[in-house]
């Protein structure tokens, strides 16, 4: 296992040719040609920053392949030198290595490739998998049912508490942004990338573990107890998953403005300056206290909250009054507490009817399997929580960094993400002599923002001229009486009118009664599945983010449901089936 003292930027160039100019970008592994956007772009969906890439791509790196090999499946001499063995990034788009994954997956007894895929990348076109010499290892496959057995008898997760801790110690100690000099600002943020790799590398473990009792619990509940859906009512409501508590805070929040003439009078003139108008009025008081604590308990949460460049809860608040703005409208049933006892209730009664099909050693199974899934589903939760807030510890310092030299240089605050990390600190010395490159790189950052890069990337990158325009290319609606099929998230059945929302923070058009529609979700859109009455996403898979807290929040979600976005219009009566992972088209607008 590799955990440097002291991570190096990145070493090697940065920049492939792409689109008649110059991104960030890897090669593709000749080995493990075939990459997929599948999860990859839940945690990067936009195109990266050249700062925040030279920073971290080694960080990503080798926290993957330490996991990797934390499980025994992989050895170190299979991927020396192939530095895109288990990510990539091309024109600024992170992949993750289908092949990789596949041979895992190959090597894991009882796993299978056609599950892997159906999750991974749903129904997307993904090249079949092709034998190579050295896929199939016996030591592999051992190490990777030793690796299951230790997970299944795992009770606790002690590392996950202590990465939190650490995590909590470093951030309690940053100095303060006003008076730090640029030197310690930057050092600062650099002192961060060592215990990211692991933080990051246990969040990674962690994952992994999940999928083991995940998998054997669904088959259980097909082969023994006959229901395989009643696997997402077993492990429903189970409580502890952290980053379902933003919500629940929001959702307060919202009762203040729902219950106070003045806060709503504010509420009602628009969310644009509402921070600057509560903070006059007296009467908003307590409101504005209440959203401070908020703010410093979840103010690391934001869209793209990954990437350092991008502004969070707390950096710019009017991301989340926008969501206390749609909590306030919701009716007292959807309170998230509410539901989470409701599924509480119906788990027991799901274990109940399970318990009648099994004898004494199936009940007992059962329940060190479900134990299993919400450990590990619980501190999946709770690692991605903790590397999320350091990278916002590491924001804050940046964007200090980045005022200033904007106020040097006459230029933008968020200049200081087109440099490289090698080149930061002339930057900082001289920010005016980078004007040129800096316009230079945003211009193509732009250009590739136009774009959809390809789902699947198999050995060579399709030239970007192929890459489809956004919002260019034309999929077929859907019509009446049509089934659309996913994968299950959280069981239930529920109608209302399909609200396309493809930015969380712009979602003024979701009202209560309506079905969010989303292409991919992290917690940053989390509160919008509170007023929803169902949730469809168009990527994800039976461990995604949107399945998670969609179970804890008692939300019937469907994930995996390919062009859900562009293929069902707002204002269509859908019926969402999270039981079963289907999507009915009742009635077109």
């Amino acid at each position: 296992m590799r955990v440097p003292g002291n991570v190096p930027l990145m070493a090697t160039n940065p920049w492939r040719p792409i689109a008649g100019g110059h991104y960030l970008g890897t090669d593709p592994s000749k080995r493990f040609p075939v990459y997929t956007r599948g999860n990859a772009g839940e945690v990067f969906p936009e195109v990266q920053y050249p700062l925040s890439f030279t920073q971290t791509s080694d960080i990503g790196r080798i926290a993957f392949e330490n996991s990797a090999f934390a499980t025994g499946i992989v050895r170190p001499q299979e991927v020396a030198g192939d530095d895109t063995a288990m990510l990539a990034t091309f024109g600024g788009y992170t992949y993750l290595n289908l092949s990789m994954i596949r041979l895992m997956t190959l090597r894991s007894p009882g796993a299978n490739l056609a599950e892997l895929d159906r999750a991974l990348v749903g129904s997307s076109t993904a090249p079949p998998y092709v034998a190579t010499k050295g896929d199939r290892s016996v030591r592999g496959s051992f190490r990777a049912v030793r690796f299951g057995l230790q997970t299944l008898q795992q009770k606790s997760v002690p590392e996950l508490l202590a990465d939190k801790a650490r995590a909590d110690e470093w951030l309690q100690n940053l100095p303060n942004v006003t008076t730090a000099s640029d030197f310690e600002l930057l050092e600062t943020s650099r002192a961060s990338l060592p215990m990211s790799i692991q933080l990051f590398e246990n969040h990674l473990v962690v994952s992994t573990k999940c999928q083991v009792p995940t998998s054997l619990l669904a088959k259980f509940c097909e082969t023994k107890i006959g229901d395989p859906t009643i696997l997402g009512r077993l492990i429903a409501g189970a409580g502890a998953v952290v980053s379902a508590a933003p919500s629940q805070a929001l959702w307060d929040l919202g009762r203040l403005v729902r219950a106070s003439p003045e806060l709503t009078m504010h509420f009602d003139n628009g969310v644009t300056g509402l921070g600057d108008r509560l903070a006059v009025d007296p009467l908003a008081d307590p409101f504005c206290e209440q959203f401070r604590l908020f703010l410093a308990e979840f103010g690391a949460r934001g869209p793209n909250e990954w990437e350092s460049a991008c502004p969070t809860w707390e950096t710019n608040p009017e991301l989340a009054l926008v969501l206390v703005d749609r909590m306030r409208h919701t009716s007292p049933d959807h309170d998230p507490r509410l539901r989470h006892e409701l599924l509480a209730v119906d788990s027991k009664t799901a274990l109940a009817e399970a318990d009648a099909k099994l004898n004494r050693a199936g009940k007992r199974k059962l329940r060190r399997l479900i134990a299993s899934v919400l450990l590990f589903s619980q501190g999946r939760e709770l690692a991605k929580t903790t590397v999320v807030r350091t990278i916002h510890g590491n924001r804050l310092m940046l964007r200090e960094l980045g005022r200033r030299c904007a106020e040097r240089s006459g230029g933008r605050p968020d200049d200081l993400w087109f440099v490289t990390g090698d080149e930061v600190d002339d930057y900082l010395l001289h920010p005016k002599t980078f004007d040129e490159t800096i316009a230079e790189r945003r211009k193509m950052r732009e250009l590739m923002a136009t774009r959809e890069p390809p789902f699947i990337v198999n050995g060579v990158v399709p030239p970007f001229e192929s890459w489809t325009v956004r919002g260019a290319d034309r999929v077929e609606q859907v019509h009446a009486g049509q089934t659309l099929t996913g994968i299950p998230g959280c069981p239930g059945v529920a109608r209302g009118r399909a609200r396309v929302i493809l930015d969380p923070a712009d979602p003024r058009e979701l009202a209560p009664g309506d079905v969010l529609i989303a292409p991919l979700t992290d917690p940053s859109w989390t509160p919008l599945f509170v007023p929803a009455e169902g949730v469809i996403v168009d990527v994800g898979a039976s461990l995604s983010h949107a399945v998670i807290v969609s179970r804890e929040l008692g939300i019937p979600c469907v994930v995996s449901v390919t062009n859900a976005t562009r293929s069902i219009p707002d204002g269509a009566l859908v019926e969402v089936d999270g039981t079963r992972g289907l999507v009915r088209i009742l009635e077109m607008p």
